[in-house]
């Protein structure tokens, strides 16, 4: 299973999990020639998709979706309410209905040789999804745009090879930047968007043998620094778990505005 991140944060997010038979996205939230351009640097066509599974209906997270599945005909999974809501901002109804195929948290969806798994999370949207996909005995997850995690995300979270993790914010550089107050109530809320400390107790908390990669993504362009997000989570893992060197973890920033390299599970 390959795992890449085609563009992670506040401005865009579209990530590309993979076997040699089965290719789907998590989230369309940039252009569609930028992901047709990414998918082609891994060998992959976008006509080859089989799936695009949403989070939740917010911009960075669905702006290309519209042009990508008129094109190419490509189903698009979500939650009931994220469906509603993508249809209505369709003002134009360019994406055919019959593409929307609705899911649920804890529903299991077989697609190829690949299974997703929706879990729900906190964030202010209709009803968002985060997604584990699993190929055998190999997992990977997807966990971004979520205020606070609980046991039953950790539990979700067990067993990993390859982690797609939210580290939004520093917040310092949140409660003494620019944002107007309402907005920081926001961002540091329980719906809102998880700080580079949480994201290091979170990943403490998930932390296993088999966990060899794992990408900081959701990136505030206001609110945090590559190197500041790398630091702090490493230093989180290095307090939490005292037995962890974070150089036997492949930690590290996925980039807002190009891929990643290609991880191998």
């Amino acid at each position: 299973m390959r795992f890449v991140s085609i563009a992670s944060g506040s401005s865009g997010n579209c990530t590309y999990i993979g076997s040699d038979h089965t290719h789907i996205l998590v989230d369309a939230g940039i252009s569609c020639k930028k992901i047709e351009t990414s998918l082609h640097e891994i060998g992959v066509k976008a006509s080859e998709l089989n799936g695009i599974f949403i989070t939740h209906e917010h911009t960075d997270h669905i702006q290309g979706i519209r042009v990508l599945c008129k094109k190419y005909g490509i189903p698009i999974y979500a939650s009931m309410e994220t469906i509603i809501k993508m249809y209505h901002l369709d003002k134009k109804k360019e994406v055919e209905h019959s593409l929307y195929q609705q899911i649920a948290a804890e529903q299991i969806v077989p697609i190829g040789d690949l299974e997703v798994h929706p879990f729900s999370i906190s964030h202010d949207a209709a009803n968002p999804l985060a997604y584990r996909v699993n190929k055998g005995e190999k997992s990977v997850a997807i966990v971004t745009d979520l205020g606070c995690y609980d046991e039953h995300i950790v539990n979700k979270l067990q067993g990993l090879h390859a982690l797609l993790l939210e580290a939004n914010h520093d917040i310092s550089m949140l409660e003494f930047g620019s944002y107007p107050y309402h907005l920081k109530r926001r961002v540091l809320g329980d719906s809102g968007h998880l700080s580079n400390e949480m994201a290091g107790k979170l990943l403490s908390e998930i932390i296993n043998p088999n966990l060899q990669s794992v990408m900081l993504g959701h990136l505030s362009k206001e609110n945090n620094m590559e190197e500041l997000a790398y630091e702090t989570v490493g230093l989180e893992l290095e307090m939490n778990c005292t037995n962890i060197n974070r150089k036997d973890i492949d930690l590290f920033v996925a980039k807002r505005d190009q891929r990643s390299k290609v991880i191998e599970v």
